[in-house]
């Protein structure tokens, strides 16, 4: 009779862990924490290249600042009161179509086997952005840079690479301007060159990101003062002005 809940992740085998078929007592032993990551999401453990290239995304994603949502929220929530797990909780949830998110829906895009051209055709015909190009701050983005240069080193610059550097051309030919591969796109180019699905997308930057969400939880703790909020000088109220309530 076929049990209800199935996994080929993870067992126990007398009384001891199992990943894959590796006893976890032997990957603490042998094994480094990317390998180990690798393992989980691919079944087998990476060679020396891919750990190298797995290892770079996952730093590049591990910190951005104190402004972007994932890290404000987890901020705003240990400012509350609330435990580690709730801080990390909050900032997991700031992460979106508009920050992180955008690896997946560009991996999504750069798997489906469109040429450059036809691949911007489709997506400014709905009238939306392409995911993983422009950036507020950068005009090239250094991290993008550096991971495509990773990439060719390692040997993982390959179709999908090119394919995002194509849209990158098509894009400023469309629009007039340079619109930049940010770090989401390399990282969604590199994978999906990696053989990672789309899926997947969001995972690797949750992963490099929660690094940096516990660090600044505990800053919060132990430098600032509890219940941050709003300065009053920083909001202005643009409603409907005091007026008396007329009983019925």
């Amino acid at each position: 009779m076929d049990k209800k809940w199935k996994t080929s992740i993870s067992e126990i085998v007398d009384g001891e862990v199992h990943i894959h078929g590796y006893k976890i007592t032997d990957l603490i032993d042998q094994v480094s924490f990317t390998d180990a990551i690798w393992l989980e999401l691919k079944g087998e453990l990476p060679a020396e290249k891919e750990r190298a290239m797995l290892d770079a995304i996952l730093v590049s994603t591990i910190d951005n600042g104190l402004g972007p949502p994932s890290v404000t929220n987890a901020r705003n929530s240990a400012s509350a009161g609330n435990p580690m797990q709730a801080g990390v909780a909050a900032g997991v949830l700031g992460i979106g179509e508009f920050h992180g998110g955008a690896i997946e829906e560009c991996a999504r895009l750069l798997q489906l086997g469109l040429t450059a051209e036809k691949l911007v055709e489709k997506v400014i015909s709905s009238g939306e952005r392409i995911p993983g190009f422009g950036h507020k701050v950068y005009t090239e983005d250094p991290r993008a840079k550096q991971i495509f240069e990773k990439a060719k080193k390692l040997g993982f610059f390959g179709e999908h690479s090119e394919l995002a550097q194509a849209v990158e051309g098509q894009l400023e030919k469309k629009k007039g301007k340079k619109i930049p591969i940010n770090v989401d796109g390399a990282i969604a180019a590199v994978t999906s060159d990696m053989g990672f699905d789309y899926r997947l997308g969001k995972g690797f930057f949750i992963i490099g990101r929660v690094v940096g969400l516990i660090a600044h939880i505990f800053e919060e703790w132990v430098r600032e003062k509890p219940f941050r909020r709003v300065a009053e000088d920083e909001i202005e109220y643009d409603g409907v002005g005091p007026r008396p309530l007329k009983k019925t």
